[in-house]
């Protein structure tokens, strides 16, 4: 493996801020993680696995320990691998964690197999989406992971989890909750349909298209990526909205009874969603972030200091060109106070916080 030190993590990052990483490894085989993390643990240090460096916030000290960068590349053929499969049946994706997602899905798409359409125009590497459970306009890959392949750091060795044993939710698995910073995840398995029709649940997808129309995977795809722009949130050169790490926070589930008192408090209607299937979410709906902070008073283009709002959506917080991480930390932290104090509902950040 490679050792470096000292290695700046701005560039890792759509955001674009924070310190440097005192060791950094990038890993292109399974070999050079179990090498770096044992160094890592001889050494007693601190040890941190960075995918596409999308969802991250850096402090400005930086990393005093080792960041893992998974560099391993590679998309295994779609098959079939039941003996007495047909031919409609689902193909397996066998996906390393390092490839880009958004052209990993466009491969599928081109493969004209669905399952993942929607999810076309989020940055970020394969490794990252099980992790998060990434989800957009009416998807979530949870829907079409089959097993993920991690690297336990705790009993050093390879395993294999199933979906279920993945334990997801919305923006939730065993990854980021229980089982936090134990695993590695060096490729996921993905069953995606072929010939398959695209997912049209989401209101902007429906809005995009006439009544009774039926377009196909790669015009979905290509709407989502359309939709994403138009609010800021597809990594475009040179746009200035694009120094962000997607939407900063989650939307909130509440009762029924908290978005009542929500909608009187603004004297305006609310809009709600479904929170999800199952019991545990009765009498819980989903709200969405990006309201209640324009509710709170923050609008579009809204900026503090060198930190700001994106020009096109308020969830998405900026870098305005020199922003330190203190900068945005402290946009998030007004928004959350003020939101909280005004609507009685404390907003989630959704970005990993490394370093703080």
């Amino acid at each position: 493996m490679l050792l470096e030190e000292n290695k700046p993590l701005a560039p890792f990052t759509t955001l674009g801020v924070g310190g440097p990483a005192r060791w950094f490894v990038d890993a292109a085989i399974e070999d050079e993680i179990v090498e770096a993390t044992g160094w890592a643990t001889q050494r007693g240090l601190p040890l941190f696995v960075l995918g596409g460096g999308s969802n991250l916030l850096v402090s400005d000290a930086g990393f005093n320990g080792l960041v893992l960068r998974v560099g391993i590349k590679g998309i295994f053929a779609p098959k079939n691998t039941h003996p007495k499969s047909e031919p409609d049946d689902p193909w397996l994706y066998s996906v390393a964690a390092g490839e880009n997602w958004d052209s990993f899905v466009e491969s599928t798409v081109q493969d004209n197999c669905a399952g993942l359409e929607c999810l076309a125009g989020i940055p970020g590497t394969v490794g990252g989406t099980p992790v998060q459970n990434v989800g957009a306009y009416g998807q979530e890959v949870s829907s079409t992971i089959g097993s993920v392949r991690v690297f336990d750091l705790r009993e050093g060795l390879f395993r294999q989890f199933t979906n279920a044993e993945c334990e997801f939710g919305y923006r939730h698995s065993r990854f980021n909750s229980a089982d936090r910073g134990r695993f590695i995840v060096t490729r996921v398995d993905y069953h995606l349909k072929p010939g398959g029709a695209p997912a049209l649940r989401y209101a902007d997808l429906q809005r995009a298209f006439p009544a009774g129309a039926q377009p196909g995977l790669a015009e979905v795809a290509a709407t989502v990526r359309r939709i994403r722009q138009s609010k800021g949130m597809l990594l475009v050169e040179g746009d200035p909205d694009c120094r962000s790490a997607g939407s900063f926070f989650k939307n909130p589930i509440v009762t029924t009874q908290q978005a009542d008192h929500i909608a009187h408090t603004a004297q305006k209607e609310l809009p709600r969603f479904p929170a999800g299937l199952g019991t545990q979410f009765a009498d819980r709906v989903k709200l969405p972030a990006a309201w209640l902070i324009e509710q709170a008073g923050f609008h579009k283009g809204y900026v503090r200091g060198q930190a700001g709002l994106s020009s096109r959506h308020t969830l998405a917080l900026i870098n305005r060109g020199n922003a330190s991480a203190a900068d945005i930390v402290a946009l998030a932290g007004a928004i959350r106070d003020t939101v909280r104090q005004r609507f009685g509902v404390a907003l989630e950040m959704e970005p990993v916080m490394l370093g703080f």
